[in-house]
């Protein structure tokens, strides 16, 4: 009995075993380290520099490269796309989100209107003693 496995024509050796993920390369690594680091000192640069008179436009702007930031970190180095693992790992990604989102936006929620109607108003704290 021979051990020796006998692969079509042109097909590897190693192909057999192949769970379908995406390899990364040195480019891969280096493109996704640059787009890192870029996307750490821009908002860096931003908020040391005032360089937006809002803050509240800098921060929507903060908020938008960090959520870049997640994608480049999600593509580059957890090698994250619809072909990983049949599609289940995007899947499961997806439902960790929209958790986070109605977490986070309820949190938010209950915390504004906690504020709202828990605070004094400037009217009730000059009526006090």
């Amino acid at each position: 009995m021979s051990t020796e496995h006998h692969h079509p024509a042109g097909a590897a050796e190693h192909d057999h075993h192949d769970s379908g993920a995406p390899h990364s390369t040195l480019g891969g690594y280096l493109t996704g380290f640059l787009l890192s680091v870029v996307l750490t000192a821009v908002p860096f640069a931003l908020v040391m520099g005032h360089v937006l008179a809002s803050p509240l436009l800098t921060a929507v702007v903060l908020l938008a490269l960090a959520a870049i930031q997640i994608v480049v970190h999600m593509i580059y180095f957890l090698h994250m796309n619809s072909r990983a693992e049949g599609g289940w790992s995007l899947l499961a990604l997806m439902f960790t989100m929209s958790l986070v989102v109605i977490t986070l936006s309820g949190s938010l929620w209950v915390m504004y209107h906690m504020n709202h109607n828990m605070m004094p108003t400037m009217h009730q704290m000059r009526e006090m003693p």
